[in-house]
């Protein structure tokens, strides 16, 4: 007698639910315990050679992605601010993020390396999450724009990090020219995007280090698929705030514990949700 088969579909959706029930049960463990993400960071120590490369292996490890882009400019050049601001917080902010996510996820995260790409490198499309820094400064070419535009229509998710007041006239402008008819739509706390490991409730977390965002109030907008609110989230913009500095300096006593978890664990949610949407 052969055994019985479930239907794909009941198969599919057990995997997810037990997948959703265990990834709960965590994070509610983990905020009734109060745990110092970034005491789990600082563990990461990485080494430049290992982080930031092009050639790593396709073995199905979930690996971080980092934008390289021309620098440019709002209308002036960016003095004081160094013309690779693709490459800030690097490498500390995604070795200490993927280190989170590998010690308290079931993700099978690459914690001993990375990627850094250009906007039109073929490899993009391996990988489901992307992440800029300084998109208020970022410019490309039109072929890059084209790459990037099939890149989000076909699945990809992109984090735009760590840009501020009036750096958003560029950013928006250069996104016009990857999906000209996008809206940027305010997005809060009850997306599912703050909830989809982690449940929050605050994620307006002011940098008190960066004197760039001092006395900022930090926004976040979603680019989504045709307009539609409650469609495919393709992009989350973090605006007026740099949440890779909570992970890049985590550990060191610089931000108030509870600032410094909410920063990891808003990392940890758009990775987890980037990966099941």
């Amino acid at each position: 007698m052969s055994p019985r088969q479930l239907p794909t579909e009941t198969i599919t959706g057990t995997i997810d639910e037990l997948f959703a029930m265990s990834t709960a049960v965590i994070a509610r463990f983990l905020a009734l315990l109060g745990v110092c993400l970034s005491c789990v960071a600082v563990h990461a120590q990485p080494s430049v050679r290992a982080w930031g490369r092009s050639d790593l292996p396709y073995d199905g490890q979930v690996t971080f992605v980092r934008l390289r882009w021309t620098s440019g400019t709002y209308g002036s050049p960016p003095v004081g601010r160094g013309f690779n601001m693709w490459l800030h917080e690097f490498p500390g902010a995604e070795a200490n993020l993927m280190s989170v996510v590998g010690e308290f996820t079931a993700v099978n995260a690459r914690t001993n390396g990375s990627l850094i790409l250009s906007l039109d490198d073929p490899d993009l499309f391996k990988h489901p999450i992307a992440m800029m820094w300084e998109p208020g400064f970022w410019v490309m070419t039109d072929a890059q724009a084209a790459v990037l535009r099939s890149y989000m229509q076909k699945g990809g998710f992109i984090i735009f990090n760590d840009f501020e007041t009036r750096q958003w006239v560029n950013f928006e402008a250069q996104l016009k020219r990857v999906l000209p008819d996008a809206q940027l739509m305010t997005l809060d706390h009850s997306h599912p995007i703050f909830s989809s490991f982690f449940r929050l409730e605050k994620i307006d977390t002011p940098n008190p280090m960066n004197h760039h965002l001092g006395g900022l109030t930090p926004e976040y907008f979603g680019v989504f698929e045709n307009n539609d609110p409650n469609g495919r989230l393709m992009a989350i913009v973090n605006y007026n705030t740099n949440l890779a500095e909570y992970w890049q300096l985590a550990g060191r006593g610089l931000f108030p514990i509870d600032a410094e978890n909410t920063g990891f664990q808003i990392g940890v949610n758009y990775l987890m949700y980037g990966l099941t949407h």
